[in-house]
């Protein structure tokens, strides 16, 4: 009998733990906060309509901090034509790369400005070919890369099975190797935007240097022979938007410096 009682008591204050929890879940509720994000928008299947800029507005409380998580909300929720890449959400990949407030950057890496009165505005990388949205078109950009022959080269077998390399010569490498290819600091390089067609750009120079100054390539000199002409590497000015740009925190403008020393010194 003292069970059945208890059971009757659990039951006739269950509605009121409801209606308490219900109250404390209001009170703590964020006020809607409004923020509009205009996006580049481009569908390749309907040519007759010019790209345009879509606004959409979503509420900050209501998603996570970073550019990507808007973008994603938006997808999921307000508009699943909107087109975009992205992968890691780590800052490893480089997928999610786009002009963001005239920034080249990661989404997943940018934070959102919690402005609401200053909408944002959300760019492809510029002058890329677009696939959709804000799908540029990496084809070139990977061309160039493959170019370079980023790979160790060295003609002499190791003996122990690996390559072995002092703690200073790994040190050179310190800077270069992290560069996860988003083409940030490339797009945003007028050299690049005006002769992307034989002029390298920042991304793979960096890359080109890194194998030169690894101790343990023995193609050194090959390497620098494919960079001795006007277009590969001299288009570079040294204007240093790709160091400012780089969502690493790279500075490809210092490594395309370090190879123009090397060749100057021949």
């Amino acid at each position: 009998m003292q069970s059945l009682a208890l059971a009757k008591h659990a039951l006739r204050a269950q509605p009121a733990r409801l209606t308490l929890a219900r109250t404390l879940a209001t009170a703590t509720e964020k006020p809607v906060l409004l923020k509009e994000f205009k996006i580049y928008r481009w569908n390749p299947d309907k040519p007759e309509e010019k790209p345009k800029l879509e606004s959409y507005k979503i509420d900050l409380n209501q998603t996570g901090p970073m550019i990507l998580d808007a973008l994603i909300k938006i997808k999921n929720e307000v508009d699943p034509t909107l087109t975009f890449r992205r992968s890691c959400r780590e800052g490893i990949c480089g997928s999610c790369a786009m002009n963001i407030d005239g920034q080249n950057t990661l989404a997943c890496l940018c934070r959102i400005d919690r402005n609401a009165s200053k909408d944002t505005k959300i760019y492809p990388l510029p002058h890329m070919y677009i696939v959709k949205d804000l799908v540029p078109d990496m084809t070139q950009f990977y061309k160039q890369y493959k170019s370079i022959q980023p790979w160790l080269q060295n003609d002499n077998p190791p003996e122990k099975g690996e390559h072995l390399q002092s703690p200073e010569d790994r040190k050179k490498l310190d800077g270069l190797y992290e560069c996860i290819l988003c083409a940030c600091c490339s797009t945003s390089c007028p050299s690049y935007w005006w002769n992307q067609d034989e002029y390298l750009g920042p991304a793979t120079l960096m890359q080109a240097y890194r194998w030169i100054a690894d101790s343990r390539d023995t193609h050194t000199e090959e390497r620098k022979d494919r960079l001795q002409n006007e277009m590969s590497m001299y288009r570079c000015h040294t204007i240093f938007n790709c160091s400012r740009t780089c969502p690493k925190g790279l500075n490809p403008a210092a490594a395309i410096a370090k190879i123009k020393l090397e060749l100057a010194a021949e």
